[in-house]
């Protein structure tokens, strides 16, 4: 419609295409600029920001926009969760995506098979042979293989 103001959906949608085509500077620019619009980003749209900014190896920074998220008082979902543990992965800080693990599953939210697989094939690629294994046991145990 014409003259329909950008809603949270729309925004998500363009940050999401910046993310996806290497624009992670640009798609935080778009956030921040979102929210001083007073355009309150939601679940969808953190996730989309931390798995760009985690893909493009900015860790901290993603881990800062988790951290905003909790002290906004938002319940990360699994996706969200799960694009931070890739994040630690991919950097080989395993015991950072153990805790977060975790952390998670102590908040309720309970991890699927594409956060074991995140875990596991990293711990393969790292020769941490023995821990993915223990891990690739415990999906077993919990039917999600």
């Amino acid at each position: 419609m014409r003259g329909q103001p950008p809603n949270i959906v729309t925004y998500s949608s363009i940050l999401d295409a910046l993310c996806k085509n290497h624009r992670v500077d640009k798609a935080v620019a778009l956030f921040t600029k979102l929210k001083g619009k007073g355009i309150q980003p939601d679940m969808y749209t953190y996730t989309i920001l931390i798995k760009g900014l985690c893909h493009s190896g900015r860790l901290e920074d993603a881990r800062k926009v988790f951290e905003d998220l909790l002290v906004k008082g938002y319940n990360p979902n699994v996706y969200t969760y799960t694009a931070m543990i890739h994040g630690f992965c991919n950097k080989g800080l395993f015991d950072e995506a153990f805790n977060l693990l975790s952390k998670m599953e102590d908040n309720g939210c309970i991890p699927n098979a594409k956060t074991y697989e995140i875990i596991i094939l990293s711990l393969f690629k790292k020769d941490e042979n023995e821990m993915a294994e223990k891990l690739l046991r415990e999906m077993i145990a919990r039917g999600l293989l």
